[in-house]
């Protein structure tokens, strides 16, 4: 008796990614660490015409793209919040490095079904905060500065942009195996783990004190 033929194996579709052009960053203007006028670029990202959806994978190794990533940085009462980032990290290169950053790739399904814009974007990272931590309480969420690092193969693909939530409650928890050791830290003890902090956490943490500023004027 002949067996039935087996099913070939479903391969999962891969995430597709937002992405920007690098020559339009170079176009508004290249920076290396942090660029604080966030208005002069993130309405340009969102221009449907200046942006697109491609697979992660290809993204990944493509220099000429930069990935779009929301990068909150979670607060309350003058503390940051610090985790790391376990094995089961979706950024393969950077598991097991601390990180103040929450946030991830936005996909093409935060823009449901329409041009992806502005709103389409706050969608995305309220999406990504909740996917990953947990909270209670009120909080107030607000852009400080975009991110950019092409000193290593991670950030030579990806352009952060940093938001501040300043949450009303300490107590936080992770969603994710992803985030270890969650808890929130000061200012001075950050500064004392620089040499474990991922590197976007670096350039965050040293320029601190005056995004914090620009934070308490918007």
């Amino acid at each position: 008796m002949n067996q039935p033929a087996s099913l070939p194996e479903q391969v999962p579709a891969p995430e597709h990614v937002l992405v920007v052009r690098r020559s339009l960053l170079e176009r508004i203007g290249t920076f290396q660490g942090l660029r604080p006028d966030v208005e002069a670029y993130l309405p340009v990202f969102l221009n449907p015409a200046n942006h697109f959806f491609v697979p992660r994978p290809e993204a990944e190794e493509d220099p000429s793209l930069k990935q779009l990533i929301p990068y909150i940085v979670v607060t309350c009462g003058g503390r940051i919040l610090h985790y790391r980032r376990g094995g089961t990290s979706g950024e393969k290169r950077l598991a097991r490095k601390g990180s103040v950053g929450i946030g991830g790739h936005i996909n093409d399904g935060d823009g449901l079904g329409v041009a992806f814009d502005h709103a389409a974007y706050n969608r995305a990272m309220i999406r990504e905060l909740q996917e990953e931590i947990f909270f209670d309480g009120p909080f107030v969420e607000r852009p400080l500065a975009l991110l950019n690092d092409d000193s290593n193969p991670v950030g030579e693909v990806h352009l952060g942009i940093v938001h501040q939530c300043e949450i009303a409650l300490p107590e936080v928890k992770a969603n994710e195996a992803a985030i270890a050791e969650i808890g929130f830290r000061s200012l001075e003890e950050l500064n004392a783990l620089h040499e474990d902090l991922e590197t976007w956490s670096q350039l965050v943490v040293g320029g601190w004190e005056g995004l914090r500023r620009i934070g308490m004027r918007s």
